[in-house]
């Protein structure tokens, strides 16, 4: 569910992966992973447009190694050195398809980091769109995502365009968590939380101030959805 908050183990145990990198093009498992940040020190320019239903995620540096010590003053790589795509390559590749009607748009599962170990599913993004910028006198990936209601397992005949939603900003889940001190505010629970909606978005509410969200466990909001039928 989106906005739920999850370790960083369950995550990978969710996913079946170990998420070591910050882009993860689909392995089998029927959808891609991605992994960001919008904290103060994240080392890649993730932003949101359109009041938080599009995420413009930045691609990845090449790895630190003793040949490339400083890998933020090289262009962003399309391919390895063996010449196979990098994982900015097959997102690119994908993006591109897309766009030209070869394919379905690629369904990504978004995660964002918030403190260590402490990470928010953001939820799944149809990739729609990709291209290279100059950034600080290198090439940079950029690639368009559109948050959508609904969850990965949808096959290659669902529709190419899904409902859009609204990412809650990193700013407000920050705030949030500090002034719930990461506890459920109806029992005080450290676990299963969600950040919820005071009052739904569908019933007018907003994802922008941090006084339309709260931390709940899934008991409490699950009960709190029962009360909105």
């Amino acid at each position: 569910m989106a906005n739920e908050v999850i370790p960083y183990i369950e995550m990978c145990r969710r996913e079946g992966l170990s998420l070591q990198r910050g882009m993860n093009f689909s392995r089998g498992i029927g959808h891609s992973v991605i992994l960001m940040s919008r904290r103060r020190n994240a080392p890649y320019r993730d932003t949101l447009e359109d009041e938080g239903s599009t995420l413009i995620y930045e691609g990845h540096d090449a790895p630190r190694s003793q040949a490339c010590p400083n890998p933020k003053l090289l262009d962003q790589p399309e391919h390895g050195p063996s010449g196979a795509l990098t994982e900015n390559g097959r997102f690119h590749r994908a993006a591109q398809e897309y766009r030209q009607g070869l394919r379905a748009a690629e369904i990504v599962r978004v995660y964002e980091k918030l403190h260590q170990g402490i990470w928010s599913y953001n939820g799944a993004f149809q990739l729609v769109d990709s291209w290279q910028e100059e950034d600080d006198h290198r090439q940079v990936f950029k690639f368009k995502l559109i948050a959508v209601e609904g969850e990965p397992d949808m096959d290659e005949s669902s529709p190419r365009s899904l409902p859009r939603r609204r990412m809650i900003p990193t700013a407000v889940k920050l705030e949030v968590w500090r002034r719930d001190k990461g506890r459920c505010v109806m029992c005080g629970a450290t676990d299963e939380l969600h950040f919820d909606h005071d009052l739904p978005y569908s019933l007018g509410g907003t994802s922008l101030t941090a006084q339309n969200v709260q931390l709940l466990c899934a008991r409490h909001n699950l009960q709190k959805g029962d009360k909105l039928l």
